[in-house]
């Protein structure tokens, strides 16, 4: 979809139309503003960190270049893992992030990205929007003076790379990995040592044996870092991760002294870039991922014992942290109740219609 089809779309028809009346128009009656946006991502990750400059240049051009916002990689304004603190003190205006990452500050967090064998892209679209899941994240980062935008997902993502085969869950035990939250939690219940490495350390981590297996995203960004060169062995599906939610924080206080065109113009923008960064991974993906195979990774999925054993231990995970945690329980049937009543559908629909093309596909290229 074009930018202007969508401004007429959003609700911003008058922008949409010619400079020289809908600008002026805008400029008329909104202040000029400029913010800083501080982001979990480098611009060595140009599918992510490029989201957030989609964003950036939505809203300039939106609003006629009234209000400007600008991007900064991770770690010139505020750490990787440093945006929720920085949005919330203020110290930034928004931030891109995953909320995932602050697992550690409360494990509910990882609603609002991802958890294991939860949803799909768009399945998790559909939950935030019209499954309660907005207003139940938005409750969840009120106390932090966040105000969150979903913003972009990468879709299903690969179960990472292996030194060695995985055959069955005992070639798990003592296997040093680099993974986190809740995925890091649960592989950990089947025998696995989970790292948390820094992205631009991963490469260097397995050479020098810090590492013998690590997850990132999929083809797309696995393939700039180079991961076929110290792993050889490619597994999927990445279970934990059916999808990866990014995620826009704006400070409660900044937000609410905008004027209401700049409110919408923010909610407009960061759908339009989160369906960007979709269609970016879903359109290159696949070639990245033939270039990864040619290159002499070997694709694997992981062993029907693995997914089970994964499944249960997961599922233990989630009963004892709702025993304890009130926040975690109240999303946890939320997004899990969804995901029950959802996956039927996408079964009868989806699942067999794809299935019946991969056939089809597949004995084409034989």
């Amino acid at each position: 979809m074009q930018r202007r089809s969508f401004l007429k779309k959003a609700g911003f028809g008058a922008m949409a139309g010619s400079a020289a009346v809908a600008v002026p128009a805008f400029a008329q009656s909104s202040p000029k503003i400029n913010w800083k946006m501080a982001s979990s991502f480098t611009a060595a990750q140009p599918a992510l960190f490029g989201s957030a400059q989609v964003f950036c240049k939505m809203v300039e051009e939106a609003s006629g270049g009234d209000f400007s916002i600008r991007a900064y990689p991770a770690g010139e304004l505020a750490p990787a893992l440093g945006v929720m603190d920085a949005v919330g003190n203020k110290t930034v205006e928004c931030g891109q992030t995953a909320s995932y990452y602050y697992y550690d500050q409360n494990p509910a967090f990882c609603f609002d990205t991802a958890v294991p064998f939860g949803l799909n892209a768009r399945q998790m679209n559909a939950w935030m929007l019209e499954g309660g899941g907005m207003k139940l994240t938005r409750e969840m980062f009120a106390p932090r003076h966040i105000i969150n935008f979903p913003m972009g997902n990468t879709g299903t993502q690969m179960g990472g790379w292996y030194r060695k085969e995985i055959h069955a869950v005992a070639d798990l035990k003592g296997l040093k990995m680099r993974t986190a939250g809740l995925a890091g939690e649960v592989l950990s219940r089947l025998g696995v040592v989970p790292r948390q490495i820094a992205t631009g350390d991963i490469y260097s981590s397995f050479e020098n044996g810090t590492l013998d297996a690590a997850e990132f995203v999929g083809p797309l960004d696995d393939e700039k870092l180079g991961l076929n060169k110290v792993a050889k062995y490619y597994y999927y599906p990445g279970w934990w991760e059916g999808c990866a939610q990014l995620s826009l924080y704006v400070n409660d206080g900044a937000y609410n002294g905008l004027p209401k065109p700049y409110q919408a113009l923010i909610e407009a923008a960061s759908r339009y870039a989160g369906v960007q960064l979709l269609a970016n991974y879903d359109a290159n993906n696949p070639a990245a991922l033939r270039r990864l195979v040619a290159k002499g990774a070997v694709l694997k999925a992981f062993p029907r014992e693995v997914m089970d054993a994964s499944y249960t231990a997961a599922n233990a995970v989630y009963a004892e942290l709702s025993a304890k945690n009130p926040l975690f329980k109240k999303l946890y049937e939320s997004y899990m109740g969804f995901r029950d009543n959802v996956v039927p559908w996408f079964r009868v629909a989806e699942g067999s219609f794809n299935n019946y093309m991969s056939i089809v596909l597949a004995s084409r290229q034989k």
